[in-house]
């Protein structure tokens, strides 16, 4: 069977947040969820983490601000705070694993993802860096994006698929999108694509020039 790996960035979200988790414990799907750390000090939204890791899921780091994706930064300092700080914040919340997904912009792969001063970084702190493959812009098409995102998936061999727990009401379709895709014979999986992990534990796994701002 195909394997299909579901992640939600951009959370946790009050509203949002708790019916992503329901649906999941319903379908017994484990995820990962890629947390911005200035909403972490909040104690609610912790709180959500809390109970997704409990759940089984995986809590990764995507920025603290989420303003402006790394590669364009110009400020010395700023890829180590925006990835350091949320580390921080999310304490034990991170497991065994020390996962992080940069800010995309819209989902784009480029060199606006990482600079130097990024790299250096994740190397360092043995990172695994998590990209995507599947991008169904859930935040602006919120009624339809399942119906985009089985077609992404079909073009790719093992579907990485990035939606946002955000209050869009996107992930109302999350149901229907998941009885799809299992109905097109996809089994879902925690587990990342090779193919979407550049960095893992710190070591390069490929050319990151693609990434990585000059």
């Amino acid at each position: 069977m195909k394997k299909i790996t579901l992640s939600f960035d951009n959370g946790p979200d009050p509203e949002t947040t708790p019916l992503v988790l329901d649906i999941l414990a319903r379908h017994g799907i484990k995820s990962t969820f890629f947390v911005v750390g200035d909403k972490l000090r909040d104690p609610e939204r912790h709180a959500l983490c809390q109970r997704a890791q409990a759940e089984g899921h995986w809590i990764g780091n995507h920025t603290f601000n989420h303003l402006v994706p790394l590669g364009l930064s110009k400020h010395v300092g700023a890829s180590t705070f925006e990835i350091g700080r949320t580390q921080e914040l999310m304490g034990d919340l991170a497991g065994d694993k020390k996962l992080f997904r940069p800010f995309g912009g819209g989902g784009h792969i480029n060199t606006s993802l990482l600079d130097r001063e990024a790299l250096e970084f994740l190397q360092d702190g043995q990172y695994t860096c998590v990209l995507w493959n599947v991008v169904p812009r859930d935040w602006e098409t919120p009624d339809n994006w399942h119906q985009t995102a089985m077609q992404m998936c079909a073009d790719v061999d093992w579907p990485l698929v990035v939606v946002h727990d955000l209050t869009t009401g996107a992930m109302k379709r999350l149901d229907e999108f998941i009885e799809m895709a299992e109905a097109a014979g996809m089994t879902f999986v925690q587990e990342f694509s090779p193919d979407c992990l550049p960095i893992v534990d710190g070591n390069l796994r490929r050319d990151v020039s693609g990434i990585v701002a000059s």
